[in-house]
């Protein structure tokens, strides 16, 4: 199965019963606009905890009706968050989106070892873009949450990231680990670790993907960049996922996408009991939309 476009993800849920989703810290505009959106598409059954009347204020003054919702009033951000998180962890919802808070906060409730989300498993970011210049949906991970990830942490990700495109249809993702230039290079730890990445899966030591890198930007979504270079390559040109080999990389590719590619994008956070709608402050009411809808085809 090859998803060409976001709308695609739609053939996913369709049929399928709607995910409950818990919205933290809900008074957040363009988060309330997708929720609603998503909500009137019969995509999710909504349930909104934060500040009641900011919440009502700000659908009064954009006309969005949440007649019918559940919201539970919880003024205290840290409150909001571990309500929500507890909701999660006891199996009564499906998805926890974030709304008006910090990041870090979020997280920190997730990884609560009481109540949180965890699963043993290592976090990780992942974003599907839609770019017009590219013949398939293409995902990236991690841009937002593995700073400087080593071996063992890209191993992880690649797994998680692995496991949920499976969830979306496709049965052997093209992985195309990379790097500055398409040789190993003792000097540049990120092909290092390309290349024992790509032997690991060789061997069968990740499973269900292909593999290959180090593979430079351009080899791995052009395959008249990758021939040109002599590079024989099964994911060079096909690319599924890109792994980035650090966060920094990951931001400044994942910005340049949306900013100077006009790409439409959705993106989650993998690895906790449940998908995290965790989209960054920039993002649009469309990207959060579309976020949403990927957290409901990835929702087990």
């Amino acid at each position: 199965m090859v998803l060409k476009s976001l709308t695609d993800l739609r053939n996913i849920v369709a049929g399928k019963p709607k995910k409950k989703l818990v919205l933290a810290a809900a008074q957040d505009q363009h988060s309330l606009g997708a929720v609603l959106r998503a909500w009137q598409d019969n995509i999710i059954e909504p349930i909104l905890i934060g500040d009641k009347e900011s919440i009502q204020n700000i659908c009064a003054e954009n006309g969005y009706n949440f007649s019918g919702l559940r919201i539970i009033h919880e003024p205290d951000n840290d409150m909001a968050i571990e309500m929500a998180v507890r909701m999660l962890s006891s199996k009564q919802a499906d998805v926890l989106m974030k709304g008006k808070v910090g990041t870090s906060a979020l997280l920190k409730a997730v990884l609560n070892k009481e109540w949180g989300l965890r699963t043993g498993n290592l976090l990780s970011h992942i974003a599907l873009f839609e770019v017009e210049t590219y013949h398939k949906l293409i995902a990236v991970t991690d841009v937002a949450m593995n700073i400087a990830p080593t071996l063992k942490d890209k191993i992880s990700i690649v797994n998680n990231s692995v496991a949920f495109l499976h969830r979306l249809g496709y049965e052997n993702p093209k992985v195309a680990v990379l790097g500055a230039v398409e040789m190993v290079n003792e000097n540049m730890e990120a092909t290092l670790d390309a290349a024992l990445l790509s032997k690991m899966n060789q061997r069968d030591q990740i499973k269900n993907c292909i593999i290959d890198g180090p593979l430079a930007f351009d080899n791995a979504i052009s395959l008249e960049s990758a021939q040109h270079k002599g590079i024989k390559s099964e994911v060079a040109g096909d690319t599924d996922l890109l792994l980035m080999p650090d966060i920094e990389v990951g931001n400044v590719l994942y910005k340049s996408l949306v900013f100077f590619a006009k790409a439409k994008v959705a993106s989650i956070i993998l690895g906790a009991q449940v998908p995290i709608v965790l989209t960054s402050r920039s993002d649009s009411e469309q990207a959060k939309y579309d976020s949403i809808l990927l957290s409901a085809a990835a929702s087990k």
